[in-house]
């Protein structure tokens, strides 16, 4: 039997001005980086609603990555040579500082609470990482990592991925010689400088995610926790999900209970891939929909999963979905190369 879900849904409401007139008002409102060109970068910020109508778009030049914030009431937007807080609209950006290097910024990666930001830099072969405050946008520590020599790039190869736990920046990166070596930078207590670790090989890591107090790999073997020292432990393999293999992992929900996670079709050769998502207690993950190049997806505290799958921006109803198995699908916008989504709290006007 299925269990109930208890989510604190926040619901759309309906607020009346001093006209008379009534404005829908949503609980949150999602930030989507589309429009991305491949080769220059450029992409286009939109902020849409809930239901996807479009609320503005700006100009972004260089996006790669957006990501919320703690409080949820600014996004995060992260280009190749920078990355700033903006409102919901996607207005007032406001820059983190400078990490102390000329970025080439490639990716992103959070904590559980969104109070970090840690920006993978790649400049003609050379790896820095910087880890933020992403409240303040302040440096709390960047790094040169060791050298980097990628292997030939297959279906198998595993990509780079980052973490953050605490104020510790977990890197795990394709191996010369098959599988993946992970690289844990941290500033020992006493000390203000940050350690960089020597690289350390482990299994093929496909994805990571940090998720009940703990940083979840996506595996060959099913989704297994790391140790202290960063290696996967298969001891720890979730069973909701098996021994499979997944390629990408997204956690969120109102109480960072909810686990999604996808094998990705095309590195798989399938026309298409489920997309499963578990709530930390039930026995078995369940399957949102079968899906094909999924981009990415947020997981808000609406009680709603938002996944970009080709051009399309779908919407799941997870409170539904995990009590009764209906997912209520719904398509709300067809956009251009879509890339990254994240989501925000609208500020309400009086």
């Amino acid at each position: 039997m299925r269990r109930l879900l208890l989510l604190p849904v926040l619901t759309t409401a309906l607020l009346t001005a001093c006209t008379g007139t009534e404005e829908v008002q949503y609980a949150v409102q999602l930030n989507v980086l589309t429009n991305v060109d491949t080769s220059s970068r450029a992409a286009q910020l939109r902020a849409l609603n809930t239901d996807g109508g479009s609320v503005n778009t700006v100009p972004v030049t260089g996006g790669v990555q957006v990501l919320p914030v703690s409080g949820s009431r600014r996004v995060i937007s992260v280009r190749v040579d920078g990355a700033e807080t903006r409102t919901p609209q996607g207005e007032d950006p406001q820059p983190f500082a400078d990490p102390g290097f000329t970025p080439c910024y490639t990716r992103a990666a959070q904590d559980a609470a969104r109070t970090r930001l840690l920006l993978l830099s790649e400049c003609s072969g050379v790896q820095r990482a910087a880890l933020f405050s992403s409240d303040t946008r302040a440096l709390i520590w960047s790094a040169l990592l060791p050298t980097y020599l990628p292997p030939v790039t297959t279906s198998d190869t595993p990509p780079t991925r980052l973490a953050v736990q605490g104020d510790v920046g977990l890197i795990s990166r394709a191996r010369l010689n098959g599988g993946s070596e992970i690289i844990r930078v941290a500033i020992p207590g006493g000390t203000s400088a940050p350690e960089v670790s020597a690289p350390l090989a482990i299994p093929a890591v496909f994805d990571l995610v940090p998720y009940g107090g703990r940083v979840l790999a996506a595996t060959a073997t099913g989704i297994q926790a790391l140790t202290s020292s960063g290696e996967p432990d298969s001891a720890t393999t979730l069973s909701a999900f098996g021994a499979a293999r997944y390629d990408r992992l997204w956690a969120g929900g109102a109480n960072n209970t909810l686990l999604a996670a996808w094998r990705s079709n095309v590195l798989a050769a399938t026309s298409d891939s489920p997309l499963r998502l578990w709530d930390g207690a039930a026995t078995t993950a369940a399957t949102v929909a079968t899906l094909a190049d999924i981009r990415d997806l947020t997981l808000p505290s609406d009680g709603k999963a938002y996944v970009l799958a080709g051009s399309a921006l779908n919407r799941y109803d997870v409170t539904l979905g995990l009590s009764t198995g209906n997912w209520a699908p719904r398509t709300l916008a067809s956009l251009t190369a879509p890339l990254s989504i994240a989501w925000t709290v609208p500020v309400t006007t009086p």
